[in-house]
């Protein structure tokens, strides 16, 4: 992270708009961005807003994402879990992003599942998306069970804690 405050998007996979993903994103980017010496509200983008723009060709709204999305400094990735795995929203969005275009960006991969059984879907399916598009993947996903929603800024407050030591102010060398 750098010196100044840093920008934090939260990126929503989820079909539908104002989902219970964003708000679980939504929360994590707060946290995490708290953990990490403040900075603005995050920005967020809800990729379903997007969805009938996505696959014509050149959309300036699209675009703009794009670009939000590779200059931003963190970056919360959220998705429900669909098949085990992200949504088909989120991968045709991301395939918009050239690999090793998020060398600059701090990813956090989220995921909500309705089952403690995909919980791994965030390590073994998201983390090596992004990952392959060049961002930095500091700390396990986070996994939120449908039924831990109630709870989701206790469970965001504790995973962020967690990020201390990777996303906490940085101080200069000492020459």
């Amino acid at each position: 992270m750098s010196a100044h405050a840093p920008s934090t998007t939260v990126l929503v996979g989820n079909p539908r708009p104002s989902s219970r993903t964003s708000l679980a994103a939504l929360s994590a980017a707060r946290a995490a961005t708290r953990v990490a010496g403040g900075g603005p509200e995050p920005h967020v983008i809800e990729l379903a807003d997007l969805a009938p723009r996505l696959f014509p060709g050149d959309d300036p709204a699209v675009a703009e994402a794009v670009r939000r999305v590779t200059e931003t400094d963190l970056l919360v990735v959220a998705s429900p879990t669909y098949k085990a795995t992200y949504t088909g929203l989120l991968k045709a969005f991301l395939d918009r992003i050239d690999t090793g275009a998020l060398a600059r960006v701090v990813a956090l991969p989220l995921m909500v599942v309705g089952s403690p059984v995909h919980a791994l879907a965030v390590e073994v399916h998201l983390r090596p998306l992004l990952v392959e598009l060049g961002a930095t993947v500091v700390t396990p996903g986070l996994a939120v069970a449908e039924g831990d929603l109630r709870r989701i800024d206790e469970l965001t407050a504790a995973w962020a804690g967690r990020l201390g030591r990777w996303l906490g102010p940085r101080r200069e060398p000492v020459a």
